[in-house]
């Protein structure tokens, strides 16, 4: 048994055998990137970019990556793409590594 099978999840986040599933909230048109509180099942994020062609989707991307230290290859829009409500697949991430580092990088950017 894993660290990980021990803690209980929130319900944004849900194990996959590669990977881990994210449930966001996107608003985008924010007045700075930032990771807000869970809402839910979902946890709200905010990006400047506008919902125009695909930039705040793009935004998301990239500041997952930043805030987990990783490339961008890692962080996939799955659903929700032309939608505020998003499911991102985390690929080879734990959900105990992620909650450990939004918890860590929550607010601004």
């Amino acid at each position: 048994m894993t660290r990980d099978d021990c803690v209980s999840l929130p319900g944004f986040l849900r194990a996959q055998p590669d990977g881990t599933l994210l449930s966001v909230k996107l608003q985008p048109r924010a007045s700075a990137n930032e990771i807000c509180a869970p809402l839910g099942d979902e946890i709200k994020i905010k990006v400047t970019a506008p919902p125009v062609d695909a930039a705040a989707n793009e935004a998301l991307v990239k500041f997952l990556a930043e805030k987990l230290d990783c490339s961008r290859g890692r962080v996939e829009l799955i659903r929700g793409h032309t939608s505020r409500h998003k499911t991102m697949k985390l690929h080879g991430f734990k959900p105990g590594d992620i909650l450990q580092k939004l918890s860590a990088g929550a607010g601004r950017a």
